[in-house]
C-alpha cells in the first residue's frame, strides 16, 4: 500500500517533571500522537495523555533494557515520519537545551521531513526555582552561566574553560555532571573559584521527589557521596544559593515528602491527583478501574428517552450523569425536553455536573450514601406510586432500588456504564510501585479496592490505606486492609481533608 500523508515530527519539551509545566502545546501534540518516542526524564504520567491507540517507543536507558544509540533514534523518527505518522520525539527539558534535539533537527531537515520544535521549561531554571533560588538577582550576580558535565566522549579534550567560568562568577549552572561532580569541583578550586563558594545538588526538581543538599564548592562532592545523592541532578554554584534560607516554598508543602497512590480511573484521575500534587505529594497514577459504555447500550437508550416520563431521576454519581446526558442529547436537542421529573444526586460533586447542565437539584441528601436518598424521600413523604429512574453503574450495589421499592415506587435501573479492570499500564505506575513503595494509597470506591488488590501487585511496606467513605472502606476491610484514613465528608475535597489531618497538615 502506497503511503500519500507525508508525516511530521515534533521534537517536544517534555519540561523538568511537574506535570503542571508541561506547555499546552505540547499536551495537544500527545493528545494527537500516533508515535511517541520518549526518553528517561519524562514524566512518564504524560503518556496517559495519549490516545490508547498511539504507539508508545521508550527511547531512553534502563538496565536490561534495549539502548537506542543516537543514530537509531534519528532514524527511528525518520522511519515512522515517513510512514504517514505524527511523530512526537518528547524529550526531557528543553529539547535544545543540552537535549541533542538540534542533532536531530538536522537529521529530519536531511531526510526533508516536517519538523516543529516546542520548547520546554529546562530544569536549569525551574529546579533551582523549586529550591527557592534565583538564578538572578540584582543584589548578587548580573549574569548566569549553564554547562554541562556530559560532554561528547569522542572529543579528545573538555571544551570547558575553568579559567573563564572562575573569572566570569555570576551564577553557574550545571547539568549531568553527578558523576563527575568531584573531578569538576577540584577543577574549579585548581584554577581560583574560591572554596567557600555556596552549592546547592537539586535531585528529581520540581518532582515529588525532589532532594535538596547544600554546601561549599569545597564540600559539596563530600556532602553528596555522604547522602547518596544521585543522577539525576542539577548544580548551581553562586551566592545566590544563600537565598534558599528564606525563598525555599516547594519543599514546605504539607505533603512533601510523601508519596501517594491514586486508583481512580485515568480520566477522572487528574482532580484528585493535581490536588494532592498542589500539596507537594509525588503522586502514582494507577487506575484500576476504566469507564465503559453499559453492555446493554440500547436499552440504556430507551431508558433515556422516556426520562421525561418519570417523577424523579436519581443520579448516584458523576459517571451516571454524563452518560445520561451524552445520551439524552444524541436523542433530543432541547433540555427541556426531560420534561417534569424532578432529579435527586447523590453527593455534591454529582450535583454540581447537573447543575453544569443547567437543571436544578431537587434533593441531595447530607451524607454521600444511598441510605440518606431513601431517608430524604421519607421525609418528603414517601414515595408510594411515584415512579423513579436509577442512572448508575451496573454491578453497583441495589440496596437503593431495592429499599425505593420496597417504600412502593416503580423503579427503573438505567444502566449508565460499567467500571471494567484496567489492564493498560502505559505509564509504568504498577512497576513504579512495586519498585519504589508508597506511604499511603486512596480508594475512591469499591470497585477501585477490588481491581487493586486482584492486581496482585506487592503490598509495600507501611502503605497506609485511605477511603473516601464507609462503604468503601467496608469493601477495603473485607478484603483484609486496614483502613488508616476515612473522609468524613464523602467526596473528593472530604478525601483530601482527611488526609491533610492525617498528616498534621
Amino acid at each position: 500500500m502506497r503511503i500519500t500523508k507525508k508525516g511530521k515530527c515534533f521534537l517536544v519539551g517534555a519540561g523538568p517533571g511537574d506535570l503542571g509545566l508541561v506547555t499546552l502545546r505540547g499536551k495537544e501534540l500527545l493528545e494527537q500522537a500516533d508515535v511517541i518516542v520518549y526518553d528517561a526524564l519524562v514524566n512518564p504520567a504524560m503518556l496517559g495523555w495519549a490516545r490508547p491507540d498511539t504507539e508508545i517507543i521508550f527511547a531512553g536507558k534502563r538496565p536490561g533494557e534495549k539502548t537506542f544509540s543516537q543514530d537509531e533514534i534519528n532514524a527511528l523518527l525518520v522511519e515512522k515520519a515517513r510512514l504517514g505518522k505524527n511523530v512526537i520525539r518528547l524529550k526531557g527539558g528543553d529539547p535544545f537545551v543540552f537535549g541533542r534535539g538540534g542533532e536531530e533537527a538536522e537529521t529530519l531537515v536531511a531526510a526533508d521531513i516536517d519538523f516543529e520544535v516546542v520548547p520546554g521549561i529546562t530544569s536549569a531554571i525551574a529546579a533551582p526555582a523549586y529550591a527557592g533560588i534565583p538564578v538572578t538577582h540584582r543584589a548578587q550576580n548580573s549574569h548566569v552561566t549553564f554547562f554541562t558535565g556530559h560532554e561528547d566522549p569522542s572529543k579528545s579534550e573538555s571544551a570547558l574553560n575553568f579559567d573563564a567560568l572562575a573569572k566570569l562568577g555570576g551564577t553557574q549552572v550545571m547539568l549531568m555532571g553527578m558523576d563527575k561532580l568531584a573531578a569538576i569541583t577540584a577543577e574549579m578550586l585548581a584554577h581560583g573559584t574560591r572554596q567557600n563558594l555556596p552549592v546547592a545538588l537539586i535531585r528529581l526538581g520540581t518532582s515529588g521527589q525532589q532532594r535538596t543538599i547544600v554546601g561549599t564548592l569545597e564540600n559539596i562532592a563530600e556532602r553528596a557521596s555522604a547522602a547518596g545523592l544521585e543522577a539525576p541532578a542539577v548544580a548551581i554554584f553562586g551566592d545566590v544559593v544563600e537565598l534558599r534560607k528564606d525563598l525555599n516554598w516547594f519543599e514546605k508543602r504539607p505533603l512533601f515528602g510523601k508519596r501517594v497512590v491514586v486508583t481512580r480511573a485515568r480520566k477522572q484521575a487528574g482532580k484528585l491527583s493535581s490536588q494532592l500534587r498542589e500539596l507537594g505529594a509525588d503522586v502514582i497514577e494507577l487506575p484500576t478501574i476504566r469507564i465503559e459504555p453499559p453492555s446493554d447500550l440500547r436499552e440504556f437508550a430507551e431508558l433515556v428517552q422516556d426520562s421525561h416520563s418519570y417523577d424523579w431521576i436519581v443520579f448516584t454519581s458523576v459517571n451516571g450523569v454524563d452518560a445520561f446526558f451524552e445520551m439524552f442529547f444524541k436523542l433530543y436537542d432541547d433540555a427541556r425536553e426531560v420534561g417534569g421529573a424532578k432529579i435527586a444526586a447523590i453527593g455534591s460533586a454529582t450535583a454540581q455536573r447537573v447543575k453544569e447542565f443547567h437543571l436544578h437539584v431537587d434533593l441531595q441528601p447530607a451524607e454521600f450514601v444511598a441510605e440518606e436518598v431513601v431517608k430524604e424521600f421519607e421525609k418528603k413523604g414517601g414515595v408510594e406510586n411515584l415512579s423513579i429512574l436509577i442512572a448508575r453503574a451496573e454491578k453497583a450495589r441495589d440496596l437503593l432500588p431495592k429499599k425505593l421499592s420496597g417504600m412502593g415506587a416503580i423503579v427503573d435501573e438505567a444502566f449508565a456504564y460499567q467500571t471494567v479492570p484496567e489492564t493498560h499500564d502505559v505509564t509504568g505506575a504498577q512497576h513504579r510501585l512495586s519498585s519504589e513503595g508508597a506511604d499511603l494509597i486512596t480508594f475512591t470506591s469499591s470497585s477501585t479496592v477490588e481491581n487493586f488488590l486482584d492486581l496482585k501487585l506487592p503490598w509495600p511496606a507501611g502503605m497506609k490505606v485511605a477511603s473516601i467513605g464507609p462503604i468503601t472502606s467496608a469493601t477495603a476491610r473485607a478484603r483484609g486492609l486496614s483502613v488508616d484514613v476515612e473522609a468524613t465528608r464523602h467526596d473528593l475535597a472530604g478525601l483530601i481533608e482527611a488526609i491533610r489531618k492525617f498528616y498534621g497538615a
